[in-house]
């Protein structure tokens, strides 16, 4: 498939600048007396027929031949790994894929990228999964984006599932969108819904506009169906005894590619509290502690809780607390037992990434914060009297 082009012709431009005027994009411009295309350039051709002197031709490029949509089937999930242990939010896949499986009476397929992983790949049988795909190779024991994509692009173009679903984390990130370019499809970026429409289409629900709306989105003419799910949004899937399936054990096809990178060592985040986002209680604070110190009240209370401490985006911005505190759309989506959100408003940026909380308690001045919108307990008060009260119930030192 050629790309779309504007070519100019050197020998007939005359510089008399009349595209540059025609142009609604400002996509032609000046060099001298020559005009040149730049990148603003959307092919539309309007340009073309205002050139009295025949300089300017547009070359379309050839329409790609239509997928047989009928050629693919089956819901495929991403297994993602770190150091030979399947991620949690897998299991949250396996929860939502099922279910869409389920919808569309197709299998569910758990694949696997790594080396020496065969007891965790039977242990994903146990799990409502149909199969496990395990590509075991040495070069994939660590995570690498340019032979992870080799491999998946691959097997999705040999084996055609219709869905395929990977976590929003920081290897699905990476590497997805270069399998979604490899096997010419779209790719929708940090879902927080999925559905099956009437028509049998993957309905992708996700924050746009800064959180403001949510966006629905469909890939009606392309496959496979693909998205990134953001951990702690869907339900995690339980043991269930399993279906009955088989691991398929493969090995990498032809020779992979060398990565740029090389992982010399990993290095887990430190902290005094538990991991934010497998934390059962979080306490959060937001701009209305006033200030980075306030946080240390909150580290007590979660201490006292057993929980971890989270922070609005404002007070990360105002360097109050580190980003990988975060929670929201830019930052992490948490799913705990008991949110307390300590002077946080509610933007819908933060409520995207903890309304699936079980319990929300609110502490806040304004009695009008979006936060009371959200939460099981709300508390119409002074964080400074309300939290160091709490601290002490607990036992603790205020």
């Amino acid at each position: 498939m050629s790309d779309n082009a504007l070519l100019i012709n050197p020998k007939k431009c005359v510089g008399c600048r009349v595209c540059v005027k025609t142009c609604p994009f400002g996509a032609l411009e000046m060099d001298g007396k020559l005009a040149v295309v730049n990148v603003n350039c959307t092919f539309c051709g309007a340009c073309a027929p205002s050139c009295k002197f025949d300089a300017i031709s547009l070359v379309k490029a050839e329409k790609e031949a239509a997928v047989n949509l009928a050629d693919y089937k089956g819901v495929w999930v991403f297994g993602e790994q770190i150091d030979g242990v399947v991620q949690g939010v897998v299991h949250e896949l396996i929860g939502k894929g099922r279910e869409l499986a389920d919808k569309l009476g197709v299998p569910l397929s758990v694949l696997v990228l790594g080396h020496d992983m065969d007891e965790q790949c039977r242990e994903l049988l146990e799990y409502p999964v149909d199969r496990v795909i395990q590509v075991d190779d040495p070069e994939l024991r660590h995570y690498a984006s340019e032979p992870y994509a080799q491999v998946v692009s691959g097997l999705i173009a040999g084996r055609k599932p219709e869905i395929f679903l990977a976590g929003a984390t920081a290897i699905g990130r990476s590497f997805l969108a270069r399998v979604a370019v490899a096997v010419r499809t779209g790719l929708t970026a940090d879902c927080t819904g999925l559905d099956i429409t009437d028509d049998r289409l993957l309905l992708q629900t996700r924050p746009a506009f800064g959180g403001n709306i949510m966006a629905s989105i469909l890939c009606a003419k392309h496959r496979p169906q693909m998205s990134t799910v953001r951990h702690k949004v869907m339900q995690a899937a339980e043991k269930d005894g399993g279906r009955g399936g088989k691991v398929e054990k493969l090995g990498a096809e032809g020779k992979l590619p060398a990565s740029r990178t090389r992982r010399l060592d990993w290095l887990p985040e430190l902290s005094e509290t538990v991991n934010l986002v497998e934390a059962d209680i979080i306490v959060s604070g937001g701009r209305g502690l006033g200030r980075p110190e306030s946080f240390r009240m909150l580290e007590k209370l979660a201490k006292l809780l057993g929980g971890a401490v989270g922070s609005s985006r404002a007070a990360v911005d105002s360097g109050w607390m580190p980003y990988s505190h975060q929670v929201g759309q830019t930052g992490k989506t948490v799913q705990p037992k008991l949110y307390i959100a300590c002077g946080i408003s509610g933007a819908v940026q933060h409520l995207v990434g903890m309304q699936s909380s079980d319990r929300i308690i609110a502490i806040n001045k304004d009695r009008d914060a979006p936060i009371f919108g959200v939460a099981t307990y709300g508390f119409v008060g002074d964080v400074f009297e309300v939290v160091p009260a709490m601290i002490r119930e607990l036992g603790g030192e205020a």
